[in-house]
């Protein structure tokens, strides 16, 4: 029996890291922005939190979910605040490599009141985090990133 309650224990665990890791589209299908995280939770609370579908904004057409009544009333009364750089690709991906990635709500970083999200997981086997190539060369980066998206959005 103490086995078993071991076993489920990893199991439980390991089904949750692999969602830790989870990509999502910026904005998907439905028009949810960055897989219904609060974007105004980055700044006020310095880490990511998923909101609902009760506290939901739209900004040009694109559905941001907060977890309070008071995150999505921030939001509405200053979206520009809030919102992710590049349209919430990955900024890394934008800066680097002319490109729209999908991003990880859980890898980020907020610059200069400025909120950067980044691709974290797998790629052909290997573990990849964007965020960490950012981080040893974040000058150039942040130097690049506006001419770039410019471009490709």
């Amino acid at each position: 029996m103490k086995n078993l309650k071991s076993t489920l224990v990893v199991a439980f665990i390991a089904l949750f890291s692999n969602g830790v890791f989870s990509q999502v589209d910026a904005i998907d299908k439905s028009g949810l922005a960055i897989g219904g995280y609060d974007v105004v939770s980055y700044q006020k609370d310095h880490k990511p939190m998923k909101g609902t579908v009760n506290f939901a904004e739209q900004n040009e057409k694109v559905t941001y979910y907060f977890t309070s009544k008071e995150n999505a009333k921030a939001f509405k009364a200053n979206p520009k605040k809030y919102l992710p750089q590049v349209n919430g690709y990955c900024a890394w991906g934008v800066a680097e490599k002319d490109s729209k990635f999908s991003i990880n709500p859980e890898t980020f970083k907020v610059v200069d009141n400025k909120l950067y999200l980044f691709f974290n997981g797998d790629i052909n086997g290997a573990k990849v985090n964007t965020l960490d190539i950012w981080n040893k060369d974040e000058s150039k980066y942040l130097s690049a990133i506006d001419s770039k998206w410019a471009a490709i959005k």
